[in-house]
């Protein structure tokens, strides 16, 4: 990752139906404090919840007057958000 601007929030392991709900409020506290960089190269299994959670972020952060990128996506969750049509929203950091 380079050119990170904002907190970094590492996520490892499953991001997951089953292990989201370990992670929202996490990045809730961050995304309401400053800029935050989802670092999702850790990720070794995704599901549309891994998605919803951030964009759960992305709305903390904007009402928050913040923004929140991600980095490292997985190819399997990089497609799930391309076959739901929402890669576009989700801003990458540089």
């Amino acid at each position: 990752m380079s050119a990170v601007s904002g907190k970094i929030l590492a996520i490892a392991g499953e991001l997951t139906m089953a292990t989201a709900a370990q992670w929202i409020e996490r990045g809730r506290v961050q995304a309401r404090a400053e800029d935050l960089v989802v670092d999702l190269s850790g990720v070794t299994a995704a599901d549309s919840s891994a998605l919803a959670l951030l964009f759960d972020w992305i709305r903390v952060a904007r009402e928050n007057g913040h923004v929140v990128r991600q980095a490292g996506m997985p190819t399997g969750m990089r497609s799930l958000a391309t076959l739901y049509g929402v890669d576009e929203l989700l801003p990458a950091e540089a």
